[in-house]
């Protein structure tokens, strides 16, 4: 088998408090990359490994991206865990591009909720095949035949259930396999498996009808006839393209189905694709190294204060201190210290293939979006968009003798992609107006402007809505506008023109008193 079929990438998605720190826990825990799995609700003593941010660790979310990496049964998994709060669904759409598969964690007790939506379209558009992993069997939960339902009904996506559950809540005996015909058995504070076989022959039903009752006996072979009968078959081909979903029933927080779920999806999920470049497809065996940053963080060490590019291998072989072109700029660069992650830990890695994610020292040469090649290749793979925000403020230092370190926190966090900054146009007397999609954004700005960078801000509400970029020749003073406040000519911070608009009437009118330029609602890195 081939260095990339062995590399599996996914991202995690869903609603908050689903439970999907505590699964990418698990999956680290069953990998061997760690030893105790944190558990979200005991923050005060034990933080999640995935949520390093001193702000994740007060309040008990992820709001950003984290990346790690393990190895089991001879594959070698790449875990993409995304924030599940909606202010930060941006972050998890450039993660996504570095992703080959998602799995999409619903909780059993509320189904399908607002932020799950969001982000399974965001999958959609992606064309990214989908595993499906119903959380929290082992409490009160509703019918699994009422999920398969909303999955379909509201996300618009059928369902293959690979096993099926046996109660719930205080009832919760376990799940029965499909494929294996077997029953893994649900008993608390247990950790070893605990299968039997079932649906075999007389004997080994009289087992299962002795150990888990004859009422959800009953129950479990009419769900089981039903789907048989009824129910969507496995199409990996549908899996593949996005039209079905293989689900699976277990218990994050207490172990339970995590591990069969794991060894499912690493023999299921799809192997790194090509991707789609301005020269064409880049197969992943073509040969030659070639990659694209889609994250970058700043000061993951706080001890260092040290930005992180994070880039995923598309093609070929990368090796340490290899010199590739950044096609952006056109220079060339050595990659010297490489590293692989797990959350806070680091190791420094001699080799990566397609489908990794490796980690790259960046002193200001990197930009969401870049595209790393070796050789003379010339290609640029597709941008990354930045989404218009809905929260405007402007934003300054408090001590103006902190004005050094103020700007260098602006461009550092907004160069992470999570905010954006504009500057007015007047020359000599700019104002920063920072740019959001959620008002919790702005939390964190300022938590990390104070914590990281001592610096304390006056953040400044303003009435826009809307970013809209100015696609076309005129310059900001031959735009006509409303005039009385409705909308702000400012640039962002690749000096492109964009309008800030208070609502989407102002935007039409500005479109009519504008016809021959285009008004957009994203930008590209």
């Amino acid at each position: 088998m081939a260095k990339q079929e062995t590399r599996k990438t996914f991202a995690i998605i869903s609603h908050p408090d689903a439970g999907k720190t505590t699964l990418t826990e698990k999956l680290l825990y069953f990998g061997g990359a760690i030893h105790t799995a944190g558990m979200v609700k005991s923050r005060k003593s034990k933080q999640a490994t995935s949520d390093w941010m001193e702000i994740e660790k007060q309040r008990g979310i992820s709001v950003t991206s984290s990346v790690m990496q393990f190895s089991y049964d001879g594959y070698a998994v790449n875990i993409l865990d995304t924030p599940g709060h909606q202010d930060f669904s941006e972050d998890t759409y450039r993660t996504l591009t570095a992703a080959d598969s998602a799995v999409m964690l619903i909780d059993a007790a509320k189904g399908v909720e607002p932020q799950t939506i969001k982000l399974f379209e965001v999958c959609r558009m992606r064309k990214i095949p989908i595993f499906t992993f119903i959380n929290k069997m082992d409490r009160d939960a509703k019918d699994p035949l009422e999920l398969l339902e909303e999955l379909e009904e509201v996300l618009g996506i059928r369902s293959c259930p690979m096993n099926w559950p046996i109660g719930s809540g205080i009832d919760f005996h376990g799940v029965y396999d499909r494929e294996k015909q077997w029953v893994e058995l649900f008993k608390r504070g247990e950790k070893e498996r605990n299968i039997i076989p079932a649906f075999q022959d007389g004997e080994s039903n009289a087992r299962v009808k002795a150990i888990i009752g004859e009422t959800l006996y009953a129950k479990l072979e009419e769900d089981i006839e039903l789907l048989d009968i009824a129910g969507d078959p496995f199409d990996m081909e549908k899996v593949s393209t996005g039209l079905l979903t293989p689900v699976f029933f277990g218990s994050a927080l207490t172990n339970f189905g995590v591990q069969s779920f794991l060894e499912y999806f690493l023999r299921l999920a799809p192997s790194p694709a090509p991707r789609m470049s301005d020269k064409g497809l880049i197969q992943p065996d073509s040969g030659k190294f070639s990659g694209f940053v889609f994250k970058i963080q700043a000061n993951m060490n706080p001890a260092h204060r040290d930005r992180i590019a994070f880039l995923r291998i598309v093609s070929g072989t990368f090796n340490r201190g290899m010199a590739v072109q950044h096609v952006r700029t056109g220079k060339r660069i050595k990659l010297s210290q490489p590293q692989q992650f797990l959350a806070q830990e680091r190791n420094i890695v001699e080799e990566a293939y397609p489908g990794d994610i490796i980690g790259l020292f960046d002193p200001g040469t990197f930009g969401i979006g870049d595209t790393l090649v070796e050789g003379n290749q010339t290609f640029n793979f597709a941008g990354i968009p930045h989404f218009s925000p809905e929260i405007f403020a402007r934003v300054r230092a408090k001590d103006a003798m902190k004005h050094k370190q103020f700007h260098k926190g602006m461009q550092q966090l907004t160069e992470e992609g999570a905010v954006q900054y504009f500057t007015t146009a007047a020359p000599g007397a700019e104002t920063l107006i920072l740019g959001v999609v959620g008002q919790l954004q702005l939390e964190v700005f300022e938590h990390r402007m104070r914590g990281e960078y001592g610096v304390e801000v006056e953040i400044q509400p303003l009435g826009y809505s809307l970013a809209r970029w100015v696609k076309g020749n005129k310059k900001e003073h031959e735009l006509n506008l409303i005039q009385y406040g409705g909308s702000l000519v400012v640039r962002d911070r690749e000096g492109r023109l964009v309008v800030l608009l208070e609502n989407e009437f102002a935007e039409r009118w500005a479109k009519e008193k504008n016809p021959d330029v285009e008004f957009v609602s994203t930008s590209y890195e």
